[in-house]
């Protein structure tokens, strides 16, 4: 039945240019012309006997054939890929790719990067950040830590990290304003908010407090941004327990109340099925279940201090939060 495949190269020209839907872009890379890229084109076709691409005005698209064709040629491309890596590359060594999103390579990931190096000398780990879903076929990305509801069609999906929201301020501020006696208190605080608006009236009701008044204060599309504003002292915010415990731990913020709420969304550990046994994939795995359990995850948030005392005002002159109190609403 060989006489019958069709040949790798065209194979490869097909596949670059369904996904780029660019004959230029397939030709770039694949270091050829695009005169190359679009005779091996139409040699797949006159192969299969069938039209694999509809030319429209200067863009190009599949035709049902195409995309039909398209899934199968790739998943043999990977199989390929995974099967020669296994064979040339010794176990537990070589590239591993990691991709997440800023705010956790930051705040987790990097701080804790050496002990897995340390345990795995022969892995380069690379980082890509980033907020947008990585493509496994597309981006080289060997492993993705993502913060959703687990379900990815097509991949696996391990959870490694509930997400529990916490009060967090500045220890500036949290002197500034005094102790706050129960969460009903930090109705009076100045907010740092998430782009919704929405959590802190979540995690109020959470603790059984009502929030009708309007979301005050500066809104943030991205974590980093959030936390950097609360550090700042322009408000308390609502972060992930587990991924501002070293802040809290070295005391640049403060966790004003040990009471959370639990975010719908988790962080979960997401690769290709098919990559489940690979030793560099599996020796993350390993390695970053570990560090959750010990001390790097939720362990950790849950020991931090939620009201160190040093960092409140016990003076009886006027706080801040005693001065809103007094103005007019």
């Amino acid at each position: 039945m060989e006489h019958q495949l069709p040949p790798l190269n065209a194979l490869r020209a097909f596949e670059a240019t369904a996904r780029h839907l660019s004959v230029k872009n397939a030709a770039d890379e694949l270091c050829v012309t695009p005169g190359a890229v679009s005779q091996l084109v139409k040699t797949l076709e006159l192969h299969l006997g069938v039209q694999l691409f509809r030319r429209v005005n200067r863009g190009i698209f599949l035709t049902d054939a195409g995309q039909a064709y398209l899934p199968p040629v790739r998943n043999a491309f990977r199989q390929i890929s995974d099967a020669t890596q296994k064979l040339a590359v010794p176990a537990e060594s070589g590239l591993l790719t990691v991709s997440t999103t800023p705010f956790f390579a930051s705040a987790w990931l990097v701080p804790r990067l050496k002990s897995f190096q340390e345990a795995h000398p022969d892995i380069d780990l690379q980082v890509q950040a980033g907020n947008t879903l990585a493509d496994f076929a597309r981006d080289g990305v060997d492993v993705a830590i993502r913060h959703g509801t687990g379900q990815y069609p097509g991949l696996a999906s391990q959870l490694v990290l509930t997400v529990e929201m916490v009060p967090v301020a500045s220890p500036e501020l949290a002197a500034e304003l005094g102790k706050p006696a129960r969460p009903a208190d930090l109705l009076r605080w100045p907010r740092v908010n998430d782009a919704q608006r929405k959590g802190w009236r979540l995690w109020f009701a959470a603790q059984g407090v009502a929030d009708s008044g309007p979301a005050r204060g500066p809104s943030f599309d991205d974590a980093g941004l959030l936390l950097g504003a609360v550090q700042a002292g322009q408000g308390v915010g609502l972060l992930p327990a587990a991924l501002v415990a070293d802040d809290v731990a070295a005391g640049r913020l403060v966790r004003l109340f040990k009471a959370a709420w639990i975010d719908g969304f988790a962080y979960y550990l997401v690769y290709p099925q098919a990559s489940h046994d690979r030793p560099k994939l599996a020796a993350f795995r390993a390695w970053i279940g570990e560090a959750m359990r010990g001390g790097g995850g939720q362990t950790a948030a849950r020991k931090a201090s939620a009201s160190p005392p040093s960092h409140f005002q016990s003076a009886k002159t006027p706080t801040r939060l005693q001065l809103v109190q007094r103005q007019p609403r």
